[in-house]
């Protein structure tokens, strides 16, 4: 499921490709920087317009170059079973959402070099082709960029700070010598934050020292990298402390069924707006039908609502993801994050036993860190 901020460019080996709007910015100031400073700079005498044409073309091949590193990975975790969400390209470059943790140590130490081998392939690449387009101008000077960019693409990801390639290679160690993932996320993600503080403290150096632009560029690297590393701190965490509970600790089981007749008129009017649900159970003689949520409601027109019933714009129990009250709840959460929705049915065969939301489960973590504090 692709990010609302995104643009899909289509799918891959089945994986959904987006492009975050943010990428549009990096797009244009790479372009500019290309196209004003570094080709005419190692490119005399062209006319303005190549200079901006090779440009433009530089920034979207090398995109594509980052593309290609995202595959990387996402080929050698489709190997292992695990989903691959999406792959995403944004102003940092890109990013593949891969659906579930690594089953071992030896698995996360190929997913995560996958990508760094991709980048020094593709420098490799570029490199010879460099005597092959060297009497045409353009191409060798997109050429010789793609082939630097790549290989500093691939030493960039090697720094063994969580989440770049370099610290998911440094956590598959550990893990390998600790056997403990756990162990091994908090570690890599504490060295990631270290890491992340020392870009930081780089680029305002550098923008001490004069150069403003590159210095506010590594602070801002820096700035993303201590981010992630902290919310994978953070996951970790949550993690711990959902361990050994069940969805049956969390779920809620007081419903109101509602009739699949029922107009929809009827349930705003009587449940939505006297209640506050976002949700709501349709049921028929104890036999569960099918959920209807307020999305489901709001794709109906107001003027409709008299005329549709709840069986008419629900969500029927056979298209439903569902969760058994004897799961983890770790595991719940992670099929909310993968599925992209906020609540999931709790049923044991064919019996409905209530509902999970992502706010019972916060309401959950809540209570289990006010005891763990005391």
């Amino acid at each position: 499921m692709m990010n609302r901020s995104s643009i899909s460019l289509g799918r891959i080996l089945g994986i959904p490709i987006g492009l975050d709007y943010s990428w549009f910015l990096i797009f244009a100031l790479l372009t500019w920087s290309l196209a004003t400073s570094y080709f005419p700079t190692e490119f005399k005498g062209w006319p303005a317009a190549q200079y901006w044409i090779t440009g433009a073309a530089t920034v979207i091949l090398m995109f594509g170059s980052v593309l290609l590193h995202e595959l990387g990975h996402s080929v050698v975790a489709l190997r292992y079973k695990i989903p691959v969400r999406s792959i995403t390209l944004f102003v940092f470059g890109g990013v593949a959402q891969i659906g579930a943790e690594p089953p071992s140590a030896i698995a996360e130490f190929w997913i995560a070099i996958a990508g760094p081998i991709t980048s020094f392939a593709l420098a490799l690449f570029f490199a010879l082709l460099q005597p092959l387009v060297s009497t045409l101008a353009p191409l060798l000077a997109i050429a010789k960029y793609l082939a630097y960019i790549n290989g500093t693409l691939g030493l960039f990801n090697l720094i063994p700070g969580f989440p770049l390639d370099g610290g998911r290679v440094f956590r598959a160690m550990i893990w390998g010598t600790t056997h403990s993932l756990r162990r091994a996320t908090l570690i890599a993600a504490t060295l990631g934050r270290f890491i992340a503080y020392g870009f930081i403290g780089l680029g305002v150096w550098q923008m001490f020292s004069g150069n403003f632009g590159n210095g506010l560029w590594v602070a801002f690297i820096g700035w993303f990298l201590e981010n992630a590393a902290s919310s994978q701190i953070h996951q970790q965490t949550i993690h711990d402390l959902l361990a050994g509970h069940l969805v049956s600790d969390a779920m809620r089981s007081n419903y109101t069924p509602v009739a699949p007749d029922t107009t929809l008129q009827q349930l705003v009017t009587e449940h939505i707006l006297g209640s506050g649900r976002r949700s709501l159970v349709v049921k028929q003689d104890d036999r569960f039908l099918g959920l209807l949520t307020l999305h489901n409601v709001k794709d109906i027109p107001s003027s409709a609502w008299l005329t549709t019933t709840a069986a008419q714009t629900m969500i029927p129990v056979a298209q439903l993801k569902v969760i058994q009250p004897d799961a983890e709840l770790s595991e719940a959460l992670g099929a909310m994050d993968r599925d992209g929705v906020n609540q999931l049915p709790v049923m044991a065969g064919d019996q409905f036993l209530g509902m999970l939301g992502r706010d019972d489960v916060i309401g959950f973590l809540r209570t289990l860190s006010e005891f763990s504090r005391r």
